[in-house]
Order: C-alpha cells, then structure tokens, then sequence
C-alpha cells in the first residue's frame, strides 16, 4: 500500500516540526515556573506582613504557660474580679478571672462606661512576665448584659468543667 506524498513527511520537515513543539512546551513550562515562583514570593510576603499585625487572644491560664516575648502586642481576657478594681488618677489596676488562674492588668487612661465588676471583658498590650502583670493599653467592655466575647466565653466553660471534673 503506497501512501499519497502529502502524507510523508522528510526527516527534516519531521524534525522542524518537534523542534517548534518542544520550543512551544519549554516556554509553557518556563511561564508556568515564574508564575508559581511570583505567587509564592507574594503569598509569602503577605504572610509575613499579616503575621506581625495578628494579635493573639489568651485566656489567664494559658497566658502562664506560654512564653511570649515582652514586647509582643496580645490580647487577655476573662472576668472582672470582684472587690479587685482600684482606680486614681486615670490608672485603672484591675484582676481577671477565667476561674482557674488569675491575672492582674494596669490600665493607663479613661475607664470605658461599660467598665465594672464579674462582666467580661478584652484587654490589649503587653505582658510583663517577670512582674506578673499585664499593661494594657486598650480596653473592650461588653456591651449589653448578655454579651461576652466568644473566645471569653469558651476559656471560662472550659475552666469552670475542669473545676467540676478535678
């Protein structure tokens, strides 16, 4: 069976034509390659930035046993200690409670309205470990009778079952 000319292709036409297709894949791998290096250079620059902006929630009993750096912004939180607040001139000195370790917070500025004893709130600074102490420098009250922030919340029904169960 002879096949028409137009079928058979010379070796040089043969080799033209994969010459043209492996050039076509190699620059489709090469983009494929600086794509994926530009997209996680990115994703790694946001990461980074994110990362140094991400402020951590801890309740009393997990602050004592982290070791976090005295100068890293986090966040505390649990209940107004009852008999604990003692305020002048705009220092607010202060303890909360997740009911399992207790934690005392300084507090530089105007008490927040919604600011009073056995409510929950949220404190933000620093931690000064070898002091015991927590210098807050903003603090978020509850809003209503009914609010308390979710990750509050939770810390204080985990302590209060390891109460009940120890």
């Amino acid at each position: 069976m002879d096949l028409p000319r137009s079928l058979i292709f010379s070796s040089e036409k043969m080799k033209n034509y994969f010459k043209k297709r492996n050039h076509h894949k190699k620059q489709r791998i090469k983009f494929i390659v600086i794509a994926s290096l530009i997209s996680l250079a990115a994703l790694s620059f946001i990461i980074y930035n994110f990362r140094s902006n991400i402020v951590f929630f801890y309740s009393p009993s997990e602050l004592s046993d982290l070791k976090i750096s005295s100068n890293k912004i986090i966040r505390v939180g649990g209940l107004v200690k009852e008999n604990s607040v003692k305020s002048s001139n705009n220092i607010l000195e202060f303890v909360i409670t997740d009911y399992k370790d207790d934690l005392k917070i300084t507090y530089s500025g105007i008490k927040p309205d919604l600011f009073r004893e056995k409510q929950g709130i949220v404190a933000k600074g620093v931690w000064n470990k070898q002091e015991k102490i927590f210098i807050a420098s903003e603090i978020l009250a509850k809003h209503d009778e009914n609010y308390m922030p979710p990750e509050v919340s939770k810390a204080i029904q985990k302590n209060i079952q390891y109460k009940e169960n120890h």
